[in-house]
């Protein structure tokens, strides 16, 4: 009896160290996917009202863990979401789960067939609650199902779905601008007009593939420099009218059938794969030099979804390695950005036309009052707003984050400069503020350089560039 208290005493004085002797050490990671597609109609979106679904929207999320890094991202099938929206979801998941709020990304798809905003709808509300509330589900569950993983990076590359909309036209064939004056370039012109592509493409299909220690899929996440596709089918109602409907893009058709391409015919009912949208500001799936069989509906997602899990299947095979216990961390910084100064002339030029009658209207370039709108609303001078940025680092892996429908050569910047050998950029994350074009190409004009696609000052690229450089370096020496 004598030893039997002693030893008791000891055991219960050393349970923490005992407990934490027991917690997995490497790599932790866990994965969920949450349905947020409409259920209280009609939905409004960007054909109109509607009271159909193609195929399910989702928010799919992915958490890593090592030691004291933790990195978590999540997915929405959706054009994009605000600032507000994603701070908000990320509070209710740090509350729950005790992660910060730094570790935490939310990006968009940019699909554009999901519900849109801009009325108080019974179903535009209804959505919207789904959607914030599916975002918090998928990353707390992501987080609270971590198990021990390893991880490979890889990529590969799809060419022929990547196509610049930017062009130089040949010469006398530029027509006006909304502001009425002529810029150098055009997006989406008729193939009739065009000379050169005005940028280039990124082909890379980059991808993170986790998998859960005795090897079997868990999350996978991938990256293309791709705009959505389209060709979505549209329904009649019962009266006859043409509705289009809710889809999730070739983004959902990826997620779809990727874990075919890693877990057979039988992937586990727990893998979560998506694919984020890369540098595609300038990027779609028009081929303007080639001539393109006629799709059916929905053919041509399942082309462009079909070919890139095919090239992240390839960029899999090349994976080597996988890491149980790779370095894990984020950086997040608040960079302000200063609005571009309209000068007094573009002012007044804008405020003449908002003046007009509307039968003078109608001889104005289609989108001119929309612009001339945007002109007014941004001429308060020295104006600036915060966005976030963020950088991570798993392993030889790192991923950045910008707030805007990227361009494609910032991205390949980025790539090209990144101390890391795999690097590649989520768009639309954690808020979404319009284009972001190199300074060269705000030179040349065009849509996504308009005031109101693109309201920060020209050189906001350059200094988003130089912070993510900045951060990346900061990981690297870790």
């Amino acid at each position: 009896m004598k030893w039997i208290f002693p030893a008791f005493l000891f055991f219960l004085t050393n349970l923490p160290l005992f407990s934490q002797e027991k917690k997995p050490s490497g790599l932790q990671a866990g994965s969920a996917a949450v349905d947020i597609s409409p259920i209280v109609f009609p939905i409004a979106l960007r054909s109109g009202a509607s009271n159909y679904v193609h195929d399910p929207l989702h928010v799919r999320a992915v958490a890593l863990e090592n030691g004291t890094g933790r990195a978590a991202i999540a997915l929405v099938d959706d054009i994009g979401v605000s600032r507000e929206t994603t701070d908000a979801a990320k509070a209710a998941v740090a509350a729950k789960t005790g992660w910060k709020v730094e570790e935490m990304l939310i990006s968009g798809t940019h699909t554009h067939t999901a519900p849109k905003g801009g009325d108080t709808s019974e179903g535009r509300i209804a959505y919207e609650t789904r959607r914030r509330e599916g975002m918090i589900e998928a990353l707390t569950k992501a987080i609270e199902s971590l198990e021990p993983a390893r991880v490979g990076y890889a990529s590969d590359e799809e060419p022929d779905e990547v196509h610049n909309r930017r062009w130089h036209l040949k010469p006398g064939t530029m027509t006006p601008n909304p502001f009425g004056k002529l810029d150098k370039v055009a997006t989406n012109p008729g193939r009739d007009r065009l000379l050169k592509p005005a940028g280039p493409t990124d082909p890379e299909v980059s991808v993170v593939d986790v998998r859960t220690r005795r090897g079997k899929p868990l999350g996978f996440i991938a990256n293309y420099s791709l705009h959505y596709v389209g060709g979505i089918p549209t329904m009649r109602d019962e009266k006859g009218k043409e509705m289009g409907m809710a889809s999730a893009d070739y983004y959902g058709e990826f997620a779809r059938i990727m874990p075919y391409r890693i877990g057979g015919a039988n992937p586990p009912a727990n893998f979560v794969a998506f694919m984020t949208n890369g540098t595609s500001g300038d990027i779609n799936n028009i081929d303007f030099e080639g001539t393109r069989p006629p799709r059916a509906p929905f053919e041509q997602v399942r082309v462009v979804a079909g070919k890139t899990a095919d090239a992240a299947w390839r960029a899999v095979k090349k994976i080597e390695s996988y890491e149980e216990n790779p370095l894990v961390a984020m950086r997040q910084r608040e960079v302000e950005l200063k609005y571009r100064n309209m000068s007094v002339e573009e002012v007044e030029h804008a405020l003449r036309l908002l003046k007009l009658p509307k039968n003078e209207r109608e001889n104005l370039h289609d989108k001119a009052i929309q612009y001339a709108n945007a002109t007014v609303q941004y001429s308060e001078p020295d104006k600036t707003e915060k966005v976030i940025v963020q950088a991570i680092r798993i392993g030889e892996q790192a991923i950045v984050s910008l707030p805007f429908e990227v361009l494609v050569e910032i991205g390949l910047e980025i790539k090209e400069k990144s101390p890391f050998p795999h690097t590649f950029t989520i768009s639309l994350a954690n808020g979404g503020y319009g284009y972001l074009p190199p300074p060269h190409q705000h030179d040349l004009g065009g849509y996504e350089t308009w005031i109101g696609t693109s309201k920060f000052e020209r050189d906001s690229s350059v200094i988003l560039t130089k912070e993510l450089l900045e951060m990346l370096a900061e990981l690297r020496a870790l």
